[in-house]
């Protein structure tokens, strides 16, 4: 399975905001962004121009493969899926892309990232309604229970995330049951509760050319 295997703090100064890639790091004075915000490259400080057309649509859509950690091919496919589905193509998009099992892990609060989460997905901590499922683009839907495995209740790196996901909070489409190390999909996400600064009718639009 391809992924990103580079730094993911120029990824950041890249877009010229935080994309919390690096969970707990994002929010301290360490965080790339806090320390010297120019676009990564030998000739960095003078790249910064005005963006129009091609160049904002292209910046929106790396954007948001960047946030959820997907490469080109498998994003086309995303975007495939939701040009085919009655709706709005562009939160459709963004609805496939938040009901992935790393991302409803992340957002439930059993990691601090969406690369820690894909990662402990692939090393089978989780299950989905009392079954083990080790694929992170695993696509939930309502009334799913995604459930730490009981062998992996005390793995620190879980323990620590769900001590963190205090001050960070969860989407109201899910829904956490602490003691239980738990989430039920309580429905699926909306544009509303989807809080990502992205305007994703840009990406419609190129892909659309």
């Amino acid at each position: 399975m391809a992924r990103y295997i580079g730094p993911v703090c120029r990824l950041c100064r890249r877009e010229g905001m935080k994309l919390f890639l690096k969970g707990e790091r994002c929010y301290t004075e360490k965080c790339a962004i806090e320390k010297r915000n120019l676009v990564p490259g030998q000739h960095g400080k003078a790249r910064k121009q005005k963006l129009t057309g091609y160049g904002l649509q292209l910046r929106e859509k790396q954007k948001v493969k960047r946030i959820y950690g997907v490469l080109e091919n498998q994003f086309r496919r995303y975007f495939e899926v939701a040009d085919r589905t009655r709706g709005i193509t562009g939160e459709t998009l963004l609805q496939l892309l938040e009901r992935r099992l790393d991302n409803v892990v992340y957002r439930l609060g059993f990691s601090t990232s969406r690369a820690q989460a894909r990662q402990l997905v692939r090393h089978g901590h989780f299950l989905v309604n009392g079954k083990k499922v080790d694929i992170p683009s695993f696509s939930v839907r309502t009334g799913d229970v995604v459930s730490v495995r009981g062998a992996s209740a005390k793995n620190a790196s879980i323990v620590h995330a769900m001590e963190e996901v205090k001050g960070r909070g969860i989407p109201d489409w899910l829904a956490l049951e602490g003691e239980k190390m738990a989430g039920r999909v309580v429905s699926l996400p909306t544009r509303e509760q989807i809080n990502l600064p992205v305007q994703e009718q840009l990406i419609v639009e190129l892909y659309s050319k």
